[in-house]
């Protein structure tokens, strides 16, 4: 370290007093010590970045691709001229004892800094490693490092304030109790944040890539991230909704994962049949609806059974309405039902019906209740028209009629 001197001597041979040669010594030794610094982490830093790109090409892990990315080896490069500084301050700055005691404070306060920042740029390179693996692609990777982080910088925030201010770690402990209110409050969002990040992993509520639907916020579409503090959702029509990850675990929220999961996707949809065009089925016109192929061995078979309840029972048909009689609306119920069966785009092996609900002012609905076997939305939703086209051009062959509002009559 004698490198540092030469200026206090050069200095006193001239007519100065010792003070002065002693301040002067000390403004070059400075400059001296930020310019070996400066060219020590140059040096350092190319050397260390053309090392690990070296190590990347060669290595078939992708990892070391993102310490590379995450620009780790320039923040492992801060680590020689800081140590240069480390060790060189004590020795130009022998005779100022305060602005030692300061600069090693600043150069301790800088490692702390500095490590955070090492350490953030490998957790950033872990997380971007695990998200391309399958296996990991749907964890919520970002709300780990974040917690993680969060805890790293608390510790580095109270290492700051025992360094700054001399204090010892009971003092601050106690001064962080009595002061515990006000930073729940300030760190709210942030404690809720980290409280339901953690319910959300546990329980498996939401990946990333699920389909959710949060109507309080607007969203309707896949999970993109999840973080400590927010959601994001990329809707269909490719907006971005941000949600409070609290509100997971606060709120309703639905997420179809189940139904992706599953062997269909459900089809729930009625028509309102005119209730004034229920009939009952005249015996001539059986042969008329035998025609039709899904209700041939149908009629057959009911009409026997209805025709021997009838005999045996003595009931007089001289009058419709008397005994057991097929209805033009249940033959319609059953046809769909057997429509449905025979379609190709349904599930058969999962619940299927279609049935009759509380009738209403505007009509009897007709609900047809299946599975589509292709749960893709475009697929899924020419499966559900085309068994809809079919049923509403197929109502007129029953003499039913499906319901329209008086007004829209009018206005054709």
């Amino acid at each position: 370290m004698k490198i540092f001197n030469w200026a206090y001597d050069i200095f006193k041979s001239f007519d100065f007093s010792d003070a002065l040669a002693s301040y002067l010594n000390l403004v070059i030794n400075i400059v001296v010590l930020v310019v070996v610094a400066y060219i020590l982490d140059y040096l350092f830093k190319k050397l260390f970045i053309i090392f690990l790109a070296i190590v990347a090409a060669k290595t078939k892990s992708s990892f070391d691709d993102f310490l590379v990315a995450n620009k780790t080896a320039k923040y492992l490069a801060h680590l020689v001229p800081l140590l240069f500084i480390y060790k060189t301050v004590p020795v130009i700055l022998k005779n100022f004892t305060y602005w030692e005691y300061i600069f090693e404070k600043g150069v301790k306060i800088y490692i702390i800094i500095l490590s955070l920042w090492i350490t953030r740029s490998i957790f950033n390179s872990l997380r971007d490693y695990l998200k391309q693996k399958p296996r990991f692609s749907d964890k919520p990777i970002d709300s780990y490092i974040q917690v993680i982080m969060l805890f790293l910088w608390l510790f580095g925030i109270i290492s700051f304030v025992l360094i700054l201010f001399d204090v010892s770690k009971t003092t601050l402990l106690t001064t962080f109790g009595s002061i515990s209110a006000i930073i729940i409050l300030i760190f709210r969002d942030t404690i809720l944040g980290f409280v339901a990040s953690i319910s959300v992993s546990v329980n498996d509520m939401v990946r990333i890539g699920d389909w959710i639907t949060m109507e309080k916020f607007g969203a309707d579409g896949d999970v993109i991230e999840i973080n400590l503090a927010t959601v994001k959702v990329r809707n269909f029509d490719n907006t971005t909704t941000t949600i409070p990850t609290y509100s997971l675990i606060s709120d309703s929220f639905k997420n179809w994962r189940g139904m992706l999961d599953s062997d269909g996707r459900r089809i729930k949809r009625h028509v309102l049949i005119k209730a004034n065009s229920v009939r009952f089925i005249q015996s001539d016109e059986l042969e008329k609806f035998k025609k039709i192929q899904h209700l041939t061995s149908y009629i057959e078979h009911r009409q026997a059974d209805i025709d021997k309840y009838n005999t045996n029972n003595g009931i007089d048909k001289s009058i419709i309405v008397n005994g057991r009689n097929l209805t033009n609306l249940g033959l319609f119920r059953k046809y769909i039902n057997q429509y449905i069966l025979s379609h190709p785009g349904i599930n058969k092996d999962m619940q299927l019906m279609v049935r009759h609900l509380q009738p209403t002012e505007k009509g009897i609905p007709l609900e047809i209740y299946c599975f589509s076997k292709d749960k893709t939305w475009l697929n899924y939703e020419h499966i559900m028209a085309d068994i809809f086209d079919h049923i509403m051009a197929s109502v007129a062959h029953f003499d039913l009629e499906i319901f329209e509002s008086i007004t829209n009559q009018k206005n054709k």
